[in-house]
């Protein structure tokens, strides 16, 4: 098990991000929506880190570096759409460097974000969504004790085709299924 710290942005580390995301910027637009053009700048991933800080402040949004204890940066996780009243939830999203892909990165990185989220933060519920055909991705949700619970129709765009997607969803207290399985 690959062992990982999760570190909020700081402006310190903006021309370290930018690197990150301009080297990985393919890999992730073959995956994701991309970001705005304007983001992938230095101005853009500081504008993106000061409001990441305002919202982790305002409890509306908790982003994480992921790096490796040498302190390198693999990855990024976060926790978007803080939603207090009634719900006590967020939605969780990801994304590793290429480079990191395989290595166990991904699943620890939201191992680790599920303490935080569950622990200190006190959310009681988190929900995620991966394009069907994304494996890896769908591999990480269900390691962590997601479950499936719900599939929507052309609802993701990307690269001009309409993808389904899959719901998924973990509750403080669920521990990682002993035999998870995808439907």
């Amino acid at each position: 098990m690959p062992t990982l710290q999760l570190i909020p942005p700081t402006l310190d580390c903006a021309d370290e991000l930018l690197r990150f995301e301009t080297d990985n910027r393919a890999f992730f637009e073959a995956r994701i929506n991309s970001r705005p053009a304007a983001y992938y700048s230095p101005d853009g991933v500081r504008a993106a880190i000061v409001l990441a800080e305002r919202e982790a402040a305002e409890d509306k949004g908790y982003q994480f570096l992921v790096r490796t204890d040498a302190g390198e940066l693999v990855g990024r996780v976060n926790l978007i759409g803080v939603r207090r009243t009634h719900f006590q939830m967020a939605d969780l999203g990801y994304r590793m460097a290429e480079s990191a892909c395989g290595k166990g990165y991904a699943s620890e990185a939201v191992r680790l974000v599920l303490e935080k989220a569950f622990g200190e933060l006190g959310l009681v519920r988190l929900e995620a969504n991966a394009r069907v055909g994304n494996e890896g991705s769908i591999k990480v949700l269900l390691r962590n004790g997601f479950r499936e619970f719900g599939r929507s129709t052309q609802s993701f765009l990307l690269g001009g085709v309409w993808y389904d997607r899959l719901h998924f969803e973990r509750r403080a207290g669920e521990g990682r299924p002993d035999n998870a399985t995808h439907g």
